[in-house]
């Protein structure tokens, strides 16, 4: 038995963070709760994200699961966001019980992100 609480895909998302950054001149969300911070940018083309980044303070489990978020919808329909759920992360992840309400700061900040591109949507087909 291993005395590391991370799983190997916490391990992955946290020690190999591609997504880490901010994407300049992109469409901006910010949340802080419970002493952390996730900030997302995001470029997006023709309704499409393009490029997704992040900025997180907090714990291994919230850093791995805002990059574990990028990796699986950039490239995707920004429509698509409103899909976002934190169960599956948090399983991928194995996040224990207790942490729960940190993860679910990242949904609150994807759903700010959601709202940001909409309004960018919106300002660009006027």
């Amino acid at each position: 038995m291993s005395d590391n609480p991370y799983n190997p895909a916490v391990r992955d998302c946290f020690s190999d963070p591609d997504h880490a950054g901010i994407v300049a001149g992109g469409v901006e969300a910010f949340f802080e709760d419970q002493g952390m911070r996730i900030r997302l940018s995001a470029d997006v083309s023709e309704g499409v994200i393009r490029e997704l980044r992040f900025l997180a303070w907090g714990c291994p489990h919230v850093i791995a699961a805002t990059e574990l978020f990028c990796r699986q919808f950039e490239g995707r329909h920004a429509a698509e966001l409103e899909q976002f759920a934190s169960d599956p992360i948090m399983q991928d992840l194995a996040v224990p019980v207790e942490k729960t309400g940190r993860i679910l700061v990242l949904e609150d900040t994807v759903r700010s992100l959601r709202a940001a591109i909409k309004d960018q949507l919106s300002t660009t087909q006027e």
